[in-house]
């Protein structure tokens, strides 16, 4: 795994009592996507939630459909920690789903070098406006498939095809509950992230 050139980061040295870089990635969806649920298990640090409890005032605007269990949501972010590595940390910022709370996204997006767009099969079209602010702000992302229990399967080719995604963009099938399969996921969006960064270089070089 190649992590020697990011976003202009200072990697240099071999000491092994250097910082480790940190790297902050969003985790972003729909409104019950398993956003929280994806941070909670990766994080090594007890993880930052902005939950609320879901009123009979968010029912009218929230749409339930497909997860009529869900009783609380993000009305901020959510925050966790994972190292990658010995030289490579990453600061997880999960974005609050409804689009109530996007006008938080800019903030939360700052400085991000990549993005992890949760999908559910069962609401495909949510992840949607997800898809659209990453591709206008150019933040190179990855789909992750959140695979439900009892949810349809697909290929992830046709994933690629519902969402009009370029074919560059990753698509992948994860567990958020588990800690293995996000952690796939986050090396994922890392790798892609620092592939289109080179691919930016080379192109501004030539």
């Amino acid at each position: 795994m190649d992590y020697a050139h990011s976003d202009g980061v200072d990697r240099t040295g071999t000491s092994p009592d250097r910082m480790p870089t940190a790297v902050k990635i969003l985790i972003a969806g729909g409104f019950g996507v398993g956003k929280t649920t994806l941070v909670g298990a990766v994080s090594e640090t007890r993880p930052l939630r902005t939950e609320e409890v879901l009123t009979e005032e968010g029912h009218s605007v929230d749409d339930l459909s497909g997860v009529e269990t869900k009783t609380t949501t993000t009305v901020a972010m959510d925050f966790g920690r994972i190292s990658i590595t010995d030289d490579l940390v990453l600061y997880l910022f999960g974005t609050p789903g409804q689009d109530r709370f996007w006008f938080v996204w800019d903030e939360l997006a700052l400085g991000a070098l990549g993005a992890v767009v949760l999908a559910d099969t069962r609401r495909l079209a949510d992840c949607f406006p997800s898809v659209d602010y990453f591709e206008k702000h150019g933040t190179p992302f990855v789909v992750a498939v959140n695979c439900f229990d009892g949810a349809r399967r697909y290929e992830l080719d046709e994933v690629t095809q519902a969402l009009s995604l370029d074919p560059g963009v990753p698509v992948v099938l994860c567990d958020a509950r588990s800690r293995k399969s996000g952690k796939e996921v986050l090396i994922a969006v890392v790798e892609h992230a620092m592939r289109s960064h080179r691919a930016v270089t080379a192109a501004s070089a030539g």
